[in-house]
C-alpha cells in the first residue's frame, strides 16, 4: 500500500496508507482532513483540493492547462501548487493543504 504524507493547515504532519488507484484528493478526503473541501469532488472545476507538493513532484504528471487557470484564481498559488483531485498517490509523496481563499 502506497504511504502519503499530509501536513495540514496547523503544520501537523501524518502519514497515511493509501489504496492504490485513489487521487491525492481522495486519499486525504478518506482520511478525515476536513480542512481540505474538495467542493467539486475531483471535477477540476473548484480549486479547493490546492495542496504544495514536495520534491517528489517529478514523478507526477504534468499540470493541465484547466489545473493551471484553476490555480492562477488562488491567492496563495506557490511554484509548487497542484490540484489534489488532479494527483495520483505517488508512494513517498508529501503535501501541505494550502490556506483556503
Amino acid at each position: 500500500m502506497p504511504k502519503l504524507v499530509v501536513v495540514d493547515r496547523a503544520g501537523a504532519e501524518k502519514a497515511i496508507e493509501v489504496d492504490s488507484g485513489l487521487t491525492v484528493m481522495e486519499a486525504i478526503r478518506d482520511n478525515g482532513f476536513d480542512e481540505l473541501l474538495a467542493l467539486c469532488g475531483g471535477c477540476c472545476s473548484c480549486a479547493t483540493c490546492h495542496v504544495y507538493v514536495d520534491d517528489s513532484a517529478d514523478a507526477l504528471p504534468a499540470m493541465s492547462e484547466d489545473e493551471n487557470d484553476l490555480l492562477d484564481s488562488s491567492d496563495h498559488r506557490t511554484a509548487t501548487s497542484r490540484l489534489s483531485c488532479q494527483l495520483p498517490v505517488v508512494d513517498g509523496l508529501k503535501v501541505t493543504i494550502a490556506p483556503e481563499d
